[in-house]
């Protein structure tokens, strides 16, 4: 079951980039021991998330309610935005700032991944646009196994944003083919 929750292929539901080995607990067992077997706090992370970033770290605001973004139950864009051509997330909300921290979604190695997987997706979309049924079917592939599918989530819901053109340096193209690919 977790397996089918993470991205293309079974990567880290944090960072993205890593394929995920190891079971996390949203909710730290020491923090509710009731949720040990809860399988919507299990979510499949890497080793390196998992054991040097989120470890048993579960911030909460006032209220006692949680800071990290449960990306089993929402839009992590709903509380990040991803400059795409930095690779670098930016917060919306507070939960998106204890998520960046939290999940060291700030590390170099994660942004300079996000910059490449945002090139080859344009490519990857360019080929589907551009093929036929054959080349459609392996560039739609390829966004779905892609590390960092957040990249190419954040490339079709920027592609409807009024700042559109901003975002993607102009490239009308680019912004027509996304808008196709999401509608089709």
């Amino acid at each position: 079951m977790l397996r089918e929750m993470a991205a293309g292929c079974r990567f880290c539901m944090y960072c993205g980039e890593t394929l995920g080995s190891a079971i996390d607990h949203h909710q730290p067992i020491a923090m509710n021991p009731a949720r040990t077997f809860d399988w919507l706090n299990h979510l499949l992370a890497c080793d390196f998330c998992n054991s040097h970033y989120k470890r048993d770290q579960y911030p909460v605001d006032a209220a006692g309610h949680c800071l990290l973004i449960d990306p089993t139950a929402e839009d992590p864009l709903d509380h990040l935005f991803l400059v795409l051509s930095l690779g670098k997330y930016r917060a919306l909300t507070d939960k998106g700032a204890a998520t960046i921290k939290v999940c060291g979604l700030d590390r170099p190695l994660l942004e300079r991944g996000r910059q490449r997987a945002f090139q080859q997706v344009k490519y990857a979309v360019a080929a589907w646009d551009r093929g036929d049924d054959r080349a459609k079917s392996q560039a739609a592939w390829t966004l779905r196994e892609q590390p960092h599918a957040d990249v190419f989530h954040a490339m079709l819901r920027q592609a409807d944003s009024p700042g559109a053109r901003e975002i993607f340096d102009g490239d009308d193209v680019l912004i027509a083919r996304l808008r196709r690919f999401k509608d089709s």
